[in-house]
This record gives C-alpha cells, structure tokens and sequence, in this order.
C-alpha cells in the first residue's frame, strides 16, 4: 500500500511539475551511471595515496572520487570543522543562494539538487552528505593548515615535515580554491563615517531596514549585498562601483551557449553575443554596460533581477571613484561611460547610513607547494592544463589557479582532473613530460597570442573540453584511460594492461 501511494505522490508530482520531475530524475540517473560507488567501511583502499588540501566544495569532490575508485586519501582543512567543512559556503550569509543554475554546479554526479537555484544551507548540505556518503570523516584533519609540501628520501610527499602523523603521499591535490578571508579596503578618511561598516559575507543579523544603504564594489558580491538590502527593506540603495562588469542572464541556456566558445577568448564574431546582451537584456540600461571590455576577458556576472531593481527606482548602479568618506556618506567622482578608472568626473556626495563592503575575498595561497613549481615563465595559471606544475605532474591545483572564466563552476572537471592525476599516478606511460608540459603551455600561449587577455588568464568550458580532448589524443597511452578520464568508467580494463605493461618492463630489465 505504502508503494502505491509513493507512486501515486510521484505521478502526482509529475503532472503537476514536469520539468522538476525531468531534471530529479535525470539527476538520479546521472548519479547511478557515474557516481562512484563508496568504499565499504571496511574495505581497505590502496595507492597511490593522496593528500587533499581543503575541505571546501573541490576539495571534498576530489577526495570522494579518489576514494570511490579505490586509492587512499587524506584531506586536510586549515579552519576549525564549523568554518572548513564547506569552504566558502560555511563562511558566506545564510541568504545567499546560487546565481547560476544548479545543473552547471554538479560539483560531484551524486549531488542531487530539489531547486534550480539553491541556498547556501542547502548548497553546504550537499557537499557535507558526499563528504559523509564515502566515509571522509575519518579521513579529514581540521585545524590543521598545510605550511609545506615535500618529498622525502624515498621521493613520497610528506606533509608539514610530520610523517609519522601523516604518513606519506603518491599525489598531492591542492583544493584551496580563489576566495579565503574576506577582503576589506581602507576607504580615505573612513574614520568620519558615523554608520556601521560590513562585508558583504557578514550580513545575517544586520539590519538596514528604513536605511540609505552604500554598497561599495561592481561584483558578484555586490549584487548579492543589493538583495539583501532590498529583502530588507532599505530605503535607498547606492551600488558605487570602479569598473563595469559584463552581467549576462540567469537563464541556464543563454549561459551553457555563451560558454561554448572554444576558442576561450574574444574573438572577431564576439559582438555578436554582446551586441544580443546590450539589446535585448540591458535595453534601457545600456550606459552601465562595458564600453571598452568584451565578454570573453572577464568573468560576468549571473543575475536577472539586477535590471529589474535599477529600473523599480529601488537601487543605483554609479560609476566612478570613491573620493573620501564623509560623516553621512561618501564624496564620489562620477565617471561617464567609457572614462578609464582614475579619470574625469563629476563630483558629489552620495548619502548613506550603513557601508557594505562588497570588497570580494583574499585569494588563499599556494605558496606551501615545492618552489620549483613556481617557475617564472610557468607559474600559475600558466600550467599544464592550468592546474599539473610542468615540473611535477603529481601535483594537482584543481580550482586555485584560475582567475577568469565562463561555466567553469564545480562542474564536470572537478572529476576529470582528478582521474588525470590518479591515471599519471598509476600508469607511467601515460605520464607527461616537463619538455611536452611547457610546449603544450607554449602552444596555448601562440594559439591565444591576439586575445586581449593572456592565454590562461581567461578560457570557456568549451576550451577547457578541447584541452581534455587534446591531451588524452596526444599520447596512444593514454587511449585505454579515456572512458576512465571523461566518465569514470572501466577503470579495470586499463589497470589490467598496466599490470601486464609493467610485467613486460620488468621482463625486459632482466633480460638486458
């Protein structure tokens, strides 16, 4: 009885829901197909063994591929659990909520989104029930911030020179991502402002209610502290930023299109997409749209309401340079559309009561990796894949190197890298070069040399498809790995053949 009334429920919901039952089920499906399955609590993994460094989103995705393909890991987070387990999402308001759809943030095949835009509670949930779903608990240190990253005598990693604590490791996944602490900047003369000041990541509790509310930054952040302030009841609402940002719409096919640009950049058909974005999504709001900056140079931002609220007469989007504060607001140049940072404007003060920050995050650091991967020419992001140093690929730094991109969030990659990393581990044909890495970054660079941002500062998904593509291609050893690389699938049949690869090195050895 109790199954045909779920049954019943389902179709029920069905009728009444088609699209959200298409994209459950097509979750469930996802999850069935290429999700890893979890290890037994008492199965015992083996190498190579892998150290995880952060407890974030990537972080807990990559471990949980490792683990799920049967090697070892060990994650270690620098904050207490509360504040680590999560990253970003532990740390951020409880009103923030995803800008772009859920189905291009599938960090992990088993996550299973009920929303197409959820919450940071539910956002946090999911990366805490894959961290628990492959037995990671066990396997994570917290408090325990990573200073160094060396080999031993036997060429193993060691972990903060403590392997007797930590044992040691065959590969090492950097996963500290792009935003640490939150970044705050000193205004001129902030001590004449009598309101209160905030981050934009400190919101929950504060109240702006009735209040003229200064929101100093052009980012994401920005447009997420304008929600709040308009959820709350602000009375007026200042965005004063320094630059223009390309904002595109939170429509998940506009997005996925805009990010199928392979040649990861601007090119001579760019204004195509911009010319569509200026007439048919900025309309009347043109003059705050980039004037001298293509799509393809910077990261946009994601939000359809933004518009909406400038238009309703509840908020301002101001362009310019922040002069100084005053005792009831800020002296602001404002700049026409256009004029570079720093040029000329037309002063005057804008009101206001409480001052957010929307000042972004500090960029966590990777310095605590060998020296030797920080290479002049080949420092990040200019490495292999922009994630493997060219001086050892069993060092990944998937999520930590970029700096601009469009639909590369917590997506399909998180996995491939990861795989790519286990397949270099395990099998050493298929294992690249220095020589080769640096041709390939030297490659990238000529094939991108007329982009108006350097090769790895900026790339789409589609290009990031394309350098997959290109790589497993390039070498015949790694063909058997494809399956594994791009889907997870038959890691056992190229295992096999390294095992008999390895017997046939070992056999001719003996024999010269």
């Amino acid at each position: 009885m109790a199954i045909i009334d779920r049954a019943l429920s389902l179709l029920a919901f069905a009728f009444k829901h088609p699209l959200a039952f298409v994209y459950i089920a097509l979750q469930e499906i996802l999850s069935l197909v290429f999700s890893p399955s979890p290890p037994p609590p008492t199965d015992k993994l083996h190498r190579p063994r892998i150290a995880v460094i952060g407890a974030g989103l990537t972080g807990v995705s990559s471990a949980a591929h490792c683990v799920g393909h049967g090697f070892d890991v060990k994650i270690f987070e620098g904050r207490v659990k509360q504040k680590g387990l999560g990253g970003i999402w532990s740390r951020v308001n409880s009103t923030s909520a995803l800008q772009i759809h859920s189905i291009m943030f599938r960090f992990h095949p088993s996550v299973k989104w009920d929303s197409a835009y959820p919450s940071q509670k539910k956002i946090k949930e999911q990366i805490v029930s894959v961290w628990e779903r492959y037995g990671l608990e066990k396997k994570t240190v917290f408090d325990t911030p990573v200073q160094s990253v060396k080999r031993n005598s036997a060429g193993r990693w060691i972990i903060n020179d403590n392997e007797v604590e930590h044992g040691t490791f065959d590969g090492i996944i950097a996963a500290v991502g792009s935003c640490g602490d939150p970044q705050m900047i000193q205004l001129p003369s902030h001590e004449k402002f009598k309101g209160p000041t905030f981050h934009s990541s400190e919101l929950d509790g504060k109240q702006v209610k009735g209040k003229k509310v200064l929101i100093i930054g052009g980012g994401a952040s920005a447009i997420e502290a304008l929600e709040y302030a308009v959820k709350c009841g602000a009375a007026e609402i200042d965005v004063l930023s320094r630059s223009d940002k390309w904002v595109i719409p939170r429509n998940v096919f506009v997005d996925m299109l805009l990010a199928l640009n392979i040649f990861g950049g601007e090119t001579s058909l760019s204004w195509i997409p911009e010319w569509f974005l200026r007439r048919f999504f900025y309309r009347d709001l043109d003059d705050i749209s980039p004037a001298n900056k293509g799509l393809y140079t910077d990261t946009p931002m994601v939000n359809s309401q933004l518009f909406d609220q400038i238009r309703a007469g509840k908020a301002r989007w101001l362009r310019g340079d922040i002069i100084s504060a005053e005792e009831d607001g800020i002296l602001f140049n404002h700049r026409a559309k256009g004029v570079p940072k720093g040029g000329p404007g037309h002063e005057s003060q804008v009101r206001g009561d409480v001052i957010i920050m929307a000042t972004g995050y500090k960029r966590p650091s990777i310095s605590f990796l060998p020296d030797q991967v920080f290479e002049q020419r080949y420092a990040p992001p200019n490495w292999y894949l922009q994630v493997f140093p060219p001086q050892d690929p069993s060092i990944c730094a998937t999520n930590s190197t970029y700096l601009n991109a469009i639909g590369t969030v917590g997506n399909y990659h998180i996995g491939i890298y990861t795989r790519l990393l286990l397949m270099f581990l395990v099998d050493p044909l298929t294992r690249p070069q220095e020589p080769l890495m640096k041709l390939w970054i030297d490659l990238t660079r000529f094939l991108k040399k007329f982009a108006p941002t350097k090769a790895f500062d900026f790339f789409t998904y589609a290009e990031l498809i394309y350098w997959y593509c290109f790589v497993s291609i390039i070498n015949p050893f790694r063909w058997k790995w494809v399956p594994f690389i791009f889907f997870g699938m038959f890691r056992g049949l190229p295992a096999t053949v390294v095992e008999q690869e390895d017997r046939f090195r070992e056999l001719n050895g003996k024999a010269e």
